[in-house]
């Protein structure tokens, strides 16, 4: 409830210029002569105070100016005295605004700022504008028009141009924000400020790499919980990626992770920046389909089919109407309508045939978004069919998109729809484009709402055994491990491989293939080899015992020539996996620069890199998640029924995909993995071939250190969860809320007495909002933490039966303090269960938390007259003191 971390920067009331503002002529630094014609020429209407660091009195008398935000516009060389005189203002906040400073003196400068106490925006960075607040404190040029978007930018001359090509289109802005390299507060923390501010509707980001994974996901998975964010990022191919490196200092990492990686965040991805206010424009509407399918209707068949075109470009489905509503609608259309495919409305529509054809298509449950294109008729006013179209938006429960073909014949039509707040395209392709920004944003946060525990519900691996072998292979100072090792590891993990016996002699190989059985695959083990076919090390198809001792010896002698000194354990004898209805896949990991491990899904084979066919998702994995990492690979078109085949057993390949996940997850020396082929049947899956490489310690990815630190979403920490006694009887469990908890938690508010309500949230609400409780239930356990008591409650039905049903009977939660080392802390218990010890379990529980991820203070503001809650914070040993900024509140703390 209280005001964001960051308000005194990007919503100060006071604000102290450092700009040698005396004789701005003589400015040394480039940016003084803009910023302070930006400054003066606006509407502010806080404090604007022009100090110089040459300032002659006393130290006192600098004290006695007040400010939230110091601006700084000087030389390198002055700009740490004025660091120090914002500090002895009490500013709260700094923006530096500057070009070409290194990385060396940026780190100096953030940690003069850090001694004082001060966030830091910048340097290089060309500063921010609050439109709202008639504020430009930037070098970006005139102040924007207040509107709901807001855009975050990692390039100073893109965002001034952005701001150039949103005056001239009337796209209008709550904050633009541009940072720089080597930044202090930077993308993340933006984010964090902007999804709490409540003039912003929707997020724009143009970035080119990112510092902290960790830190961006959980701030992007927060921001893009409660509004949407949409993101154009640069370097989406190796040229651009160098580029992008160069010009942010920031980490890039494969863009087909990135891909992954904001899939889960819930965002939005677009190629250019009219496509990101296009999506902007269209996301703003609030109203989100729940699938691909985009019917058109159209009185043009030309512009229809175009239309029809870019929906199978980009894998959405055209929405066809039901035999009973194209029956039924076709009796009041004109007789040259077509309802095959397009809703074809012919040249001779009128604007009550486009309303019918729009309400039925609205009602057809075949139809998930609505696209009404118009081209111009002769003797036709296409204002009038723009206002038959905005007359039925009020009954509408689709999205809604608009088409109106030409340019100065329906200039007007398109004033009204967009005074309607209906999103209006010139083309056709750009507006299914738009719907395509729509269904994404849909599928995408159905991904964001995943937070699966590390460990799935299937048996539970030999995870001490796994770490044994990386162990041993570790302490031979080795990094790939040999197929007999590989497949040690995967057998750890319950994934199916093929028998596999490691042969030292041709006489043991042929042994071996004569106990297992014809036809047999002999493959050279060597520590030093990493992909056997390079070296002609694979033999498949063996069908007798002479040809076993052959192939064995021409193997050894072929693999001594081709790698002379590579170390060679001997040949692993296997059965051939039986392949006539089974279909090769790869299911593998990679381990990314920026992410950390990814796990990968394509298909497989030795002609794995030709063909290029790879999904991505970001560990870890449920059922829904693997299952949608399936669909989006190419293969998955040959895992039905194909060719003849049967269909494979798509439920063995997820859980070879939950199995890898928990891999990834349990053993962070893990680098890269293949598993290729896999071979699928409808019987099962099996492993043919596997290889793994480790390295020592896990690739820490941000946040702090401890379990799971090499993963970019920290997964459900199922390990918190206790079941304890009530006082009077019965039993509780205390877990780690998510996302299915929304519904319990609403009931758990409304059952509150209107006082218990007031203590919580200092407020006379009787419900959480939606976006409250959104970001109450999907949060980031890596910054925040909120356990709930769950009571299992019996109920008597009208038929006498008695069910059982869980309840949320209390609450408690802390988030991380932006200094990282303390947090505060909220509590709420049922009223029905107070006084039974319930408020002090939770409580000890969640200090525990705390206490487990390094924190090492809790504290708490507690209303002066809840009298409960105060008794119960010294019971458990908490100081109770006076909160110097609101006499209604008292402070409570606790050292962890």
């Amino acid at each position: 409830m209280d005001a964001h971390y960051l308000a005194p920067l990007f919503a100060p009331k006071a604000i102290v210029v450092f700009a040698d503002a005396a004789h701005p002529e003589h400015a040394q630094s480039p940016h003084a002569p803009a910023l302070l014609q930006a400054l003066k020429g606006q509407r502010f209407n806080g404090t604007l105070q022009f100090v110089s660091t040459q300032t002659s009195g006393t130290l006192a008398d600098l004290m006695e100016i007040k400010a939230d935000l110091a601006i700084i516009a000087l030389p390198p060389s002055e700009v740490p005295a004025a660091i120090e005189l914002a500090a002895r203002m009490a500013c709260q906040a700094v923006m530096v605004l500057s070009s070409g400073v290194d990385s060396d003196l940026a780190s100096a400068w953030h940690k003069q700022a850090r001694r004082e106490g001060i966030y830091l925006l910048g340097p290089n960075c060309l500063g921010f504008q609050r439109p709202s607040l008639g504020l430009n404190a930037s070098t970006l040029g005139p102040l924007a028009e207040a509107g709901p978007l807001a855009l975050v930018s990692q390039s100073g001359s893109l965002t001034a141009s952005m701001l150039d090509w949103a005056a001239r289109n009337a796209v209008s802005f709550s904050s633009v924000v541009s940072l720089g390299p080597h930044a202090s507060v930077g993308l993340a923390e933006a984010l964090d400020f902007l999804a709490n501010d409540p003039k912003t509707q929707s997020i724009l980001i143009y970035m080119e790499g990112i510092w902290d994974a960790r830190r961006f996901m959980s701030t992007l998975r927060s921001a893009a919980n409660a509004k949407p964010v949409i993101v154009l990022k640069a370097g989406r191919h190796s040229a651009g990626q160098a580029a992008a490196r160069t010009h942010s200092a920031a980490m890039v990492g494969d863009d087909e992770v990135f891909d992954a990686a904001l899939r889960r965040a819930g965002a939005v991805r677009v190629k250019s920046f009219d496509e990101m206010f296009s999506a902007a424009k269209c996301l703003a509407s609030r109203v989100r389909p729940v699938g691909k399918r985009l019917a058109i209707l159209t009185n043009g068949g030309g512009p229809g089919v175009l239309a029809a075109d870019r929906i199978h470009d980009i894998e959405l489905a055209l929405g066809q109407l039901s035999a009973e509503t194209a029956k039924a609608l076709q009796a009041v259309l004109p007789a040259l309508a077509s309802l095959v495919d397009l809703i074809d409305l012919s040249e001779d529509a009128t604007p009550e045939h486009f309303k019918a054809a729009l309400e039925s298509a609205n009602r057809d449950s075949h139809v998930d978004g609505l696209l009404v294109i118009y081209s111009p008729k002769l003797g036709t006013a296409p204002v009038d069919f723009a206002k038959a179209v905005v007359s039925c938006k009020p009954d509408l429960s689709k999205p809604l998109l608009t088409c109106w073909m030409g340019d100065d014949a329906v200039a007007d039509a398109r004033v009204v729809l967009n005074d309607a707040n209906i999103p209006t395209y010139r083309t056709p392709e750009s507006a299914v484009g738009a719907f395509g920004y729509l269904s994404s944003f849909y599928q995408n946060q159905q991904l964001l709402q995943q937070t699966p525990p590390p460990l799935s519900t299937l048996a539970k691996p030999d995870i001490e055994g796994a770490r044994l072998v990386i162990e041993c292979v570790l302490a031979e100072r080795r990094k790939v491990l040999t197929e007999m090792e590989s497949k040690s590891l995967l057998s750890a993990f319950h994934i199916p491989v093929t028998e596999t016996i490691l042969a030292r002699s041709a006489h043991e190989a042929m042994m071996i293939a004569t106990q297992l059985g014809f036809p047999v695959a002999l493959k050279i083990d060597s520590p030093d080899i990493s992909h056997k076919s390079d070296v002609q090390g694979v033999t498949l198809n063996i069908t007798s015992g002479a040809g076993v001792r052959d192939a064995y010896n021409d193997m050894m002698d072929r693999v001594k020539r081709l790698s002379p000194e590579a170390r060679i354990n001997g040949v692993t004898v296997q059965q051939m996996a039986r392949t006539r209805a089974g279909r090769e896949i790869c299911i593998g990991v990679v381990t990314d620069d920026a992410f950390g491990p990814v796990v990968a899904f394509g298909a497989g084979g030795t002609m794995i890199e030709l063909i290029n066919d790879r999904a991505m998702e970001l560990p870890p994995l449920n059922q829904y998640l693997a299952r949608r990492l399936i669909e989006r690979a190419r293969v998955a078109e040959t895992l039905g029924e194909w060719r003849g085949l049967q269909p494979v057993d798509l439920d063995a390949v997820e859980r070879v995909l939950l199995r890898v996940s928990e891999m990834v997850c349990e053993l962070p020396q893990l680098r890269e993995m293949d598993i290729n082929p896999l071979i699928i049947d409808e019987d099962g899956a099996v492993a043919v071939d596997a290889r793994i490489v480790i390295d020592s310690g896990p690739h820490v990815i941000g946040g702090r250190a401890g379990a799971y630190s090499h993963l970019p979403i920290l997964p459900y920490p199922a390990r918190y969860e206790q079941i304890w006694p009530l006082r009077d009887g019965g039993e509780y469990t205390i877990r780690p809320i998510h996302t299915d908890d929304a519904q319990m938690l609403q009931e758990l508010v409304q059952s509150l007495s209107s006082e218990s309500r007031y203590f919580r949230f200092v407020s006379s609400m009787t419900e959480l909002p939606p976006t409250m409780l959104a970001k109450l239930t999907l949060i980031d356990y890596d910054r925040e933490m909120a356990l709930v008591a769950v009571y299992k409650e019996r109920q008597a039905q009208e038929n006498g039966e008695i069910v059982e049903r869980d309840r949320i009977i209390g609450v408690s939660r802390y988030i991380t303090n932006p200094d990282q080392t303390s947090c505060e802390f909220s509590l709420v218990v049922a009223d029905a269960f107070s006084g039974k010890g319930l408020g002090s379990r939770l409580m000890e529980s969640i200090m525990d938390v705390a206490r487990e991820r390094g924190l090492t203070e809790i504290i708490g503001l507690v209303l002066t007259n809840n009298d409960g809650m105060l008794r119960l914070m010294r019971s458990l040993g908490f100081t109770v003191k006076p909160y110097p900024e609101d006499p209604d509140f008292r402070l409570v703390t606790h050292p962890l």
